[in-house]
């Protein structure tokens, strides 16, 4: 046939072909038969239909037949991609390099984590202070066959002489503590079962805090849990005997930590019930008999204690200051009207560090990273020279220390260590990765749009030097906008890939993130969430307009609430692009907060139960509810995980179901799913790599652009 290129053919149940404009024709596939169900729940007089209710039972064996359904579909249609196992020698080829972590001081060792390249997970090591060979002190490669294990948080005594560490089983949020002797690391008998959400806070060499919730009823993975405690733990004793510092049955707080300031005096507790602001308390630990004491009670506010000095608290708060500064709060009088200005608020958001008898001022400029160098009495001793326009995190170390190390990055340079001398302002370079990949021939520019009420966003834009704005090239939008989280300039190895293939990537920082302060957060939560989907669509619309790309070839991507994102965008605009990749998404906003956390986003989303104006809104954009019978939907990646207990994939489960069920077109709609693996934190590399692999040549398919790398 004239002006037909023939693009591949699967094993007898897909025809695939691709126009002469180069974009993919697929035939329609045969999706899995669904059960569907009758379930509905009636809210404020509307009744609303949940068919495949069914799927959110994880431990059902209909559920699992389901899951290996799908996953057949899918990695059939993926196998037969052509393009498909050359983008993942091509991953593998740049994740190849080794990485390591800013290394910190506990006794007389510097550790740090060291991945040689495609370990499944990064290893710690440790270095003498006084010199000598690294050593690798413990290696999570070694806890699974598959690499699924993880650690999470770690934490040392004060000498450094023990270690408590948490694991991560298949990605679950669920974590056991063991401790280690340093010296000789052997594993001392206590072991904590089932602590969630925690850190681990030594009291000198005797035991420590850390967090759990009470057990929950019905599924691990699933059921709700709103009654997060903290513990102390002696060492020596029964975990079962662990005393109970804070928190109780008939005053559930959601989220629940405590941590001790350096000099191991106070005991700070910080208790919220949303993502978002948190009541603080704390006990004196010189004390005969210390207790609880309150600092703030309420939770509309968030503060973090930075440090404790001569019976003062350094917090850092957005108590009227939503860009945050930082405050002297004397035990004596600590009424809000006490807190004394140490650091005071200004147009930029401000978090703070310290190390080295000094704070670190890092202040977000644009979404870019600015520091200075700052006294305990907040006089301002220099700014930070960085190595570029980026990113900059750390400037944390010891009161005693000598020096503090950073890490920089951009979406072009990957992290890279320094050490910094708070004594001359001069910074070392400690280590930089040698990664194939030659940055000199990309480069990043921020540029603003205009979103749909006339707010001006930021959006930073790579590609490679002498783009051709014709719009054909390949583009990839990635967005989050929620819960005061910032999308800073970062390096990612997996984008390598699409850049290298004359790709575009874009990411705008949206309201409902953190860039600006608390009021770019609020602009994008509850009733005012459409602004974050506006000014996605918006981005999408920029980039077409200004010739980067068209819709056949732009591709939308987010995770978690950027799932959600993508979820709403694609199904209030389908037009707008040509692939949607949601991941690991909050896809039924009508029931998140029924599962697990999930009740504590409401801060940002709202919920049902708060109103019917609140429910017909959440109903509005809530994407598994926007689903219209007979439309037609862009190309579709679902991809999510079997042991997901932050987002459970039951999400993502029914969005899939209900797309095959009422989509129209021939663009597959398809969801790929995990095993073994959680909401993403210590995936092993390798099915990290496998998954950007199958993303990557499903959306550069659905384009009908071929994976070459191009000079």
């Amino acid at each position: 046939m004239k002006g037909v290129l023939w693009c591949g053919l699967a094993a007898g149940w897909l025809l695939a072909a691709c126009d002469s404009g180069g974009m993919r024709k697929n035939v329609e596939l045969t999706y899995p038969k669904t059960k569907r169900v009758d379930v509905q729940d009636t809210y404020f007089g509307t009744v609303v239909y949940d068919p495949y209710r069914w799927l959110e039972d994880d431990y059902s064996e209909e559920t699992k037949e389901w899951v290996e359904a799908q996953n057949a579909l899918t990695f059939g249609f993926l196998d037969q991609l052509s393009d498909r196992k050359e983008i993942q020698r091509y991953l593998e080829k740049v994740w190849n390099y080794e990485k390591r972590t800013a290394p910190s001081r506990h006794g007389d060792f510097l550790y740090f984590f060291k991945n040689d390249g495609l370990q499944n997970q990064s290893v710690l090591y440790r270095k003498p202070v006084a010199g000598g060979a690294e050593e690798v002190f413990l290696d999570p490669n070694t806890l699974s066959e598959d690499g699924s294990t993880s650690l999470g948080s770690i934490a040392f005594t004060a000498d450094g002489s023990l270690m408590a560490y948490a694991v991560s089983v298949a990605g679950s949020d669920w974590r056991d503590i063991y401790i280690m002797d340093t010296d000789s690391k052997e594993l001392l008998p206590d072991v904590i079962r089932d602590a969630k959400f925690t850190g681990i806070a030594w009291k000198g060499n005797e035991g420590f805090f850390y967090s759990r919730y009470s057990t929950p009823e019905g599924s691990k993975l699933s059921a709700k849990t709103d009654n997060h405690l903290l513990y102390y733990h002696q060492l020596g004793t029964d975990p079962a005997a662990d005393a109970l510092i804070f928190g109780r049955a008939d005053n559930p707080r959601r989220y629940v930590g405590g941590y001790l300031t350096e000099d191991e005096r106070i005991l700070v507790i910080s208790a919220a019930n949303t993502t978002t602001g948190n009541a603080l308390y704390y006990m004196d630990l010189a004390e005969p008999n210390p207790s609880v004491r309150t600092l703030v009670e309420e939770m509309d506010e968030t503060h973090n204690v930075l440090m404790h000095a001569d019976g003062y608290l350094y917090v850092l708060t957005n108590h009227k200051a939503p860009n945050n500064r930082l405050v002297r709060v004397s035990l004596r009088d600590k009424e809000k009207a006490a807190w004394q200005d140490v650091i005071p608020e200004r147009s930029e958001v401000l978090s703070v560090s310290t190390g080295a008898g000094k704070f670190f001022a890092q202040y977000l400029k644009d979404a870019l990273s600015y520091v200075e160098q700052v006294s305990y009495t907040g006089t301002v001793e220099r700014v930070i020279e960085l190595p570029g326009v980026g990113s900059a995190s750390g400037f944390s170390a010891k009161e005693d220390a000598e020096q503090v190390y950073y890490t920089y990055t951009n979406y072009v340079q990957p992290p890279t260590v320094f050490a910094y001398d708070p004594g001359t302002g001069k910074s070392e370079l400690h280590f930089m990765p040698e990664v194939a990949f030659d940055s000199k021939f990309f480069e990043s520019k921020q540029v603003f749009y205009t979103s749909k009420d006339g707010t001006k966003i930021p959006m930073v834009i790579t590609h490679k030097k002498g783009l051709n704005l014709d719009g054909n090239n390949p583009t990839m939008l990635y967005g989050y906008g929620g819960f005061g989280v910032s999308l800073t300039p970062s390096f990612s190895v997996g984008t390598t890939a699409w850049l290298a293939n004359g790709g575009v990537y874009a990411v705008p920082n949206i309201r409902g993130g953190g860039e600006y302060g608390d009021n770019w957060h609020l602009a994008g939560t509850k009733l005012k969430k459409q602004n974050v989907f506006d000014d996605f669509i918006a981005a999408a619309e920029y980039l077409i307009e200004e010739g980067y790309t068209r819709p056949e070839r732009l591709a939308l991507r987010g995770g978690s609430n950027g799932g959600l994102l993508v979820g709403a965008v694609m199904t209030q605009r389908p037009d707008l692009m040509q692939v949607a990749l949601p991941a690991v998404g909050v896809l039924d906003m009508l029931r998140y907060h029924t599962f697990t956390a999930g009740a504590g986003w409401a801060y940002d989303y709202g919920t049902v139960e708060d109103s019917e104006e609140m429910f017909r809104y959440l109903k509005g954009y809530s994407p598994l509810h926007q689903l219209v019978t007979g439309k037609e939907y862009p190309a579709t990646l679902v991809t999510t995980a079997d042991h997901d207990d932050r987002v459970v994939p039951a999400h993502s489960f029914k969005f899939a179901a209900t797309l095959q069920e009422k989509h129209k077109g021939n663009a597959p709609v398809l969801i790929r799913i995990e095993t073994n693996a959680g909401h993403g934190a210590g995936k092993p590399t390798a099915k990290t790599i496998a998954e950007l692999a199958d993303i990557y040549a499903f959306t550069f398919d659905q384009m009908g652009v071929p994976f070459k790398v191009r000079k």
